[in-house]
């Protein structure tokens, strides 16, 4: 049996991977709050401990700059450091895509860590520091997913759904964008930790899609008609500059063979993916 430990008690991911486990008795899944008493827990008795314990919030405020390396970097290295010294053999991290910055639109083997906010230099940072613990008997997996959905998430894509549903009309403006399932992460997750794999991670579903995609999709769902229209693309178009247009409109694409490590986990079709997440609103 594998014993997992989970930092994060409330966290949506920490939670879908336990419901996803939940079934297999070949897995133990605990979750623990780093708010209080986690110095405590005796992390020896694991075969991993996940770090899902965060700020993720992409555009914080400058008042909140402190709290978050606090956080984001120097507790996670410290949960990290816990696990090494009591013999955990296996720390996964989970990061984000947010370590290349806004401005790359294509993450290759090549593309260098460019965060150009304090949430993702404080990601970087924490990175850096687990990393250095690696060694023979202490694996380090760092997980680099992009924006995650699926039944119950939250944030941009849960504002993109219910725009989804009432809009009349949709540009045609084209983008694409790395997206991942919760349960392709699950999956993913799952495999890391059973193969023991070190290194660096950026899992993502099979399709690469546009917003325009995205919507459409959505909508179809819930049976809602919407037009999409050219004639909309330049009226949009004066946004560009605006970071609301790039979180919609813009590009971040990982190169698909940084996705690929030798077994499967893009277990659900983008499509399937969509039903799956929208019929939840309606349970």
């Amino acid at each position: 049996m594998k014993r997992i430990l989970i930092t994060g008690k409330n966290s949506y991911l920490a939670n879908s991977f336990k419901r996803f486990l939940s079934q297999n008795k070949n897995y133990e899944v605990d979750l623990i709050s780093v708010r209080e008493g986690w110095k405590e827990q005796n992390f020896s008795s694991y075969d991993v401990v996940v770090h899902m314990a965060g700020l993720a919030h992409a555009n914080p405020q400058d008042n909140e700059k402190d709290m978050y390396y606090a956080i984001n970097r120097d507790l996670a290295i410290e949960v990290a450091q816990k696990a090494k010294k009591e013999g955990c053999p296996h720390f996964i991290f989970m990061s984000s895509v947010i370590v290349y910055g806004s401005k790359n639109t294509l993450i290759t083997k090549e593309t260098p860590l460019c965060p150009d906010n304090f949430y993702g230099e404080s990601k970087k940072q924490a990175e850096e520091g687990i990393l250095l613990l690696s060694d023979r008997s202490f694996c380090v997996s760092i997980l680099r997913p992009p924006m995650i959905y699926g039944p119950g998430s939250k944030g941009n894509y849960r504002l993109l759904s219910r725009f989804s549903c009432v809009t009349p009309f949709f540009p045609t403006l084209y983008n694409e964008r790395s997206m991942l399932f919760v349960d392709n992460f699950c999956m993913c997750l799952k495999e890391i930790i059973d193969r023991k794999l070190e290194g660096i991670f950026l899992p993502q579903n099979k399709e690469i899609v546009s917003t325009a995609q995205l919507v459409s999709a959505i909508a179809k769902t819930h049976h809602h008609p919407v037009i999409f229209s050219k004639g909309l693309n330049l009226i949009f178009s004066k946004l560009r500059n605006k970071t609301i247009f790039n979180k919609v409109f813009g590009s971040l694409v990982i190169d698909p063979s940084l996705s690929q490590y030798g077994f499967e986990y893009q277990i659900v079709s983008f499509e399937r993916s969509i039903q799956e997440t929208e019929r939840s609103r309606h349970e």
